[in-house]
């Protein structure tokens, strides 16, 4: 057991070695501060939306409509946040309790998330849309000058990248409510039988899912200056991918808080390493799931060797 849990952790940080080291190999000018703030531009936001789906993931629920959601956040941010910064948090505020709602909806009337969620992921997408029908608005000055701060080490996108870390990883891993969460996934029926509500932790993780995903959104904004109705929707799959790169898994409550930043940082590193291939951009999708397919075999080989 302490062999795989080793090996949850190994693999994705061998993942964005190996890419980092091809990528500096293929571009050597990118081995430095500002090469480094180009590479990992969007970790930001990736990073923050891939948290946000490992809290479905963790309580046995996959989220389809957070790219949409992600966009919504980034129209509220770009018009109400920034004409309206009451009135605009008030809205993203709401969004993390439609969430939360939406949790304990799916809990209580026993139906597949998968479903709920896609559904939701137009509703998310209209609202987008009414919101700002065409690319544009603003980002507010102070959102601008924290997502553009140069740290003196490292850039802005790898210092956040690891509070990100940091913070979910005591939040889920270290702390007595993180273990209770990871449980719902393991074993609810156990988790119930303690005394716990297990429909107030699913709304629970789904409103850490909806505060992770609006302020990717804002982190979004913050790197674009403006947004766009349909600005984030690949983030649904990216966010997926980069859970179960960084180790996590569907069912079983098992998750890496850490191995999810850096399977974001990788799949951010993986784009910036196609460009530089001068793959055409309808293949880069397809080279990054096929990435993934290798980290997750290399898993599988590790797993089989840990049980033999």
């Amino acid at each position: 057991m302490n062999f795989l849990a080793r090996h949850r952790i190994i693999l994705p940080v061998v993942s964005l070695a190996v890419l980092l080291a091809a990528t500096f190999w293929m571009q050597p000018r990118a081995m430095s501060y500002f090469g480094l703030n180009l590479l990992f531009n969007l970790a930001v936001p990736i990073a923050l939306a891939t948290i946000a789906q490992m809290m479905i993931i963790m309580v046995n629920d996959i989220d389809l409509s957070l790219g949409a959601f992600v966009s919504l956040a980034a129209c509220v941010t770009a018009t109400f946040l920034n004409d309206a910064p009451v009135v605009g948090l008030l809205i993203l505020l709401a969004l993390i309790l439609s969430y939360a709602a939406l949790g304990a909806v799916i809990h209580a009337l026993e139906l597949p998330a998968i479903v709920v969620t896609l559904g939701m992921s137009f509703v998310w997408g209209g609202l987008a849309l009414f919101i700002l029908p065409s690319p544009g608005g603003a980002s507010p000055d102070w959102l601008r000058t924290l997502m553009t701060v140069k740290p003196p080490f490292a850039p802005m996108a790898v210092v956040a990248a690891v509070i990100i870390a940091a913070v979910t990883h005591l939040l889920i891993i270290r702390s007595g409510i993180g273990t209770v969460l990871r449980g719902v996934g393991g074993n609810a029926r156990s988790v119930a039988r303690a005394g716990w509500s297990v429909i107030r932790l699913k709304a629970l993780a789904y409103a850490l899912a909806g505060l992770f995903g609006v302020l990717a959104g804002m982190a979004l904004v913050g790197l674009t200056t403006s947004a766009d109705a349909n600005i984030a929707l690949r983030y649904t799959l990216l966010s997926i991918a980069g859970v179960i790169l960084g180790g996590g898994e569907f069912t079983g409550g098992k998750v890496s808080p850490t191995g999810a930043v850096i399977g974001a940082l990788t799949l951010t590193l993986a784009a910036s390493f196609l460009s530089f291939m001068r793959l055409s951009p309808d293949w880069q999708i397809g080279a990054q799931g096929a990435i993934l397919i290798l980290v997750l075999t290399a898993r599988l080989i590790f797993r089989q060797k840990g049980a033999a």
